[in-house]
């Protein structure tokens, strides 16, 4: 089934997502779906709440299925180490057409649940890093822009509500 990505400013994406309890066939199809929605949607990242779903759960595929190895399911994900920095440009399935350069860990390890629900540790450097960085702000009610100079996210914000008011959003 493929999901509609909700645009911000939809509240559930400045909301702090629920954890996932329950580990079954059912979250297993919904990883399914969201692999389906984040490739037709032509994205590398897509967290639960993009699709309305106040959940801590996310896929990532940086190769964009070009290597299957590469999928990643993070379920319940905190990031428990960092290191360096890299600023290097973003975007969102939410904020269609929105991107700016954004400062992130150079590295990071997350640890998380897999869709069985056991635990593992994962690290990730340069584009892995920040789409792990990237996700995990999603089920945290993080949006990139807010990352942004005040100067920035004001012009982003200015730019959103045109585009909105215009009724290309």
């Amino acid at each position: 089934m493929l999901y509609e990505i909700i645009k911000y400013p939809d509240p559930v994406l400045e909301k702090v997502a629920e954890p996932v309890t329950r580990f079954d066939d059912e979250l297993a199809k919904l990883v399914d779906d969201m692999f389906e929605s984040m490739y037709t949607a032509e994205g590398i990242g897509l967290a639960a709440p993009q699709i309305n779903i106040s959940k801590r759960l996310t896929v990532i595929d940086t190769s964009f299925q070009k290597n299957p190895d590469d999928k990643v399911v993070l379920i319940n994900p905190e990031i428990v180490s960092r290191e360096g920095s890299q600023y290097e440009e973003e975007g969102c399935l939410s904020l269609p057409d929105v991107r700016d350069k954004v400062k992130r860990a150079a590295w990071v390890k997350v640890r998380a649940q897999n869709i069985k629900g056991e635990f593992f540790e994962i690290e990730g450097t340069e584009l892995l890093a920040r789409a792990f960085q990237h996700e995990i702000d999603h089920l945290d009610g993080i949006l990139f822009f807010q990352h942004l100079s005040r100067l920035k996210k004001d012009l982003t914000m200015r730019s959103i509500r045109k585009r909105i008011k215009n009724g290309d959003w």
